[in-house]
């Protein structure tokens, strides 16, 4: 009788600790992002100058592995040098598309448009990725429109590392700058603005920036130009933040800066490291940023290996995480280092078990590869571990209550059939939720018929689906002789969930 007694006990304690580590393996919301990088045809397209049709099945190709994965956002770089991927623009055709500057692909179609087409309907967010500082890739002049503004507008740059730069401390130059990501923000149906690391140069030997004389000019109340050019930025980021907001609320805004904001050596709030910092080098608060709630979230770009003493991942990561401020930190890693044969990297497991530790902290919302090649060629069996593991099961995107709390009302009349040996699902769009909004899209839900409904599951989601209008569902994974019940809910742009629907049931036949 004792003997049963403990063991009830035992299991009553442990249970619990299983169910919990269940949902860190397997979290129904996490951002689980890849960068797509352009800039010098990175990952796509494969080479400038494609014809479109080969371009879009690239992309295609792309989305579709990142979607078998589980990758549910991509970071698509399009203005990689203040040129665009994208027709709607102010700015110049980029050559990295077309293999000329200024020329529109063949035949014509608008890339970002149509990437975003593509990743909403594999349920993926699409985050449009701006490079705000960098205006030339190199210093040949025939890559260079006779068109472009570093030629129209030669007083707003410098040059510095062999590239032209925008001038930040020009009042001029950061409403530019600001104008044109609202035009994107304004004319496409992006998830998010995405600014990187590159905000001033990173520093090059012998080579001081060409600013001085736009500090004396308006550096008025700033003792030094460190302190100037840090403004400048905090400048841009605080006003793109408010214009975001304005032009279209649901856009979220996220900047993934340089792995080290400041070091404890140089400042008693900065993390337990001893390298570059972006603060002091790149002129980049990035933890002001957050804490002031002009980013909705930080993706550092931690791409150090647990155990370096300059920069030790685990260190950084507990940094950032304890640095958001109730706002989202996903953490950005190098797959593309996966396969090193340097200290930390020669062990295959470092980037799995920097995801299992970078779970097990509540603070911390998800991950963001870098890059898209790298996973996609499934260095050190990356790609292989998040398919099988990491990513087996679906995820949400996080909610931001800050932006967006009030749920969307629960899908109508949920029916299902069985035809052919597939379940088909059909249902009524949901009313207007109370703050006037639409759905967005619906996650559908099976269970086995005897088993408990449990929304909070993510082996329990079988789609996710980003286009309200469309109010029905084929599951062709079902099994013939098999009885299942389904749940739907709906989703907003913010990803906040309904209410279920009724459930109903099936025996597959």
């Amino acid at each position: 009788m004792k003997k049963n007694l403990l063991f009830l006990l035992l299991c009553l304690l442990v249970l619990p600790i299983l169910a919990n580590s269940q949902n860190i393996t397997n979290p129904k919301r996490e951002f689980r992002g890849v960068w797509i990088a352009t800039v010098a045809n990175i990952d796509w397209p494969s080479k400038p100058g494609l014809n479109s049709d080969i371009q879009k099945s690239e992309l295609i190709r792309i989305l579709d592995a990142h979607h078998k994965t589980g990758i549910n956002a991509v970071i698509f770089q399009i203005r990689p040098a203040t040129d665009a991927l994208y027709g709607k623009s102010r700015e110049l055709w980029s050559r990295f598309l077309t293999g000329t500057q200024g020329k529109a692909p063949t035949p014509y179609y608008d890339p970002l448009e149509f990437a975003i087409e593509e990743a909403h309907k594999r349920g993926m967010e699409l985050h449009a990725w701006f490079n705000p500082y960098r205006a030339t890739f190199d210093l040949i002049d025939f890559n260079t429109s006779p068109n472009h503004i570093t030629k129209q507008k030669p007083e707003w740059f410098f040059t510095y590392g062999g590239k032209k730069l925008f001038n930040p401390g020009l009042p001029e130059v950061r409403q530019y700058i600001v104008d044109v990501i609202l035009d994107v923000v304004k004319n496409y149906d992006i998830d998010g603005v995405h600014f990187d690391d590159y905000f001033y140069p990173y520093p090059e030997a012998n080579q001081p920036l060409k600013d001085s004389e736009t500090f004396k000019k308006h550096g008025s109340g700033f003792k030094n130009i460190d302190d100037w050019r840090r403004n400048n930025v905090d400048t841009l980021i605080h006003a793109l933040s408010n214009n975001i907001r304005i032009t279209k609320k649901h856009v979220k805004f996220g900047i993934s800066p340089f792995g080290i904001w400041r070091n404890k050596s140089q400042d008693p709030l900065g993390s337990v490291s001893n390298g570059f910092d972006g603060y002091g080098k790149l002129y980049a608060d990035a933890r002001k940023w957050v804490q002031r709630g002009w980013i909705d979230y930080l993706n550092p770009q931690i791409y150090f290996p647990f155990g370096y003493q300059v920069a030790p991942y685990d260190k950084l990561t507990d940094w950032w995480a304890d640095n958001a401020f109730g706002k989202h930190v996903y953490i950005g890693q190098a797959a593309y280092r996966a396969t090193e044969n340097r200290l930390g990297w020669s062990n295959r497991q470092q980037i799995p078990d920097q995801i299992r530790y970078l779970r097990k902290n509540s603070n911390i919302q998800g991950s963001v590869f870098f890059s898209s090649k790298s996973v996609t060629n499934n260095l050190a069996g990356v790609q292989d571990s998040l398919r099988t593991n990491f990513y087996r099961y679906p995820a949400l995107q996080p909610t931001m209550p800050w932006i967006d709390a009030v749920k969307p009302n629960a899908p109508r009349n949920l029916i299902v059939k069985s035809v052919d040996k597939v379940a088909e699902l059909s249902w009524e769009e949901p009313l207007v939720a109370s703050d006037g909004e639409k759905s967005f899209g619906y996650v559908v839900y099976r269970f086995n018929k005897s088993e408990k409904i449990d929304s909070e599951q993510a082996k329990n989601i079988v789609h996710i689906s980003f286009d309200a209008s469309k109010t029905s569902f084929t599951d062709t994974s079902v099994s013939a002789g098999q009885s299942y019940v389904y749940i739907l809910r709906a989703i907003d742009r913010l990803k906040n969930e309904s209410e279920q629907s009724n459930s109903v049931s099936i025996s597959v036949k």
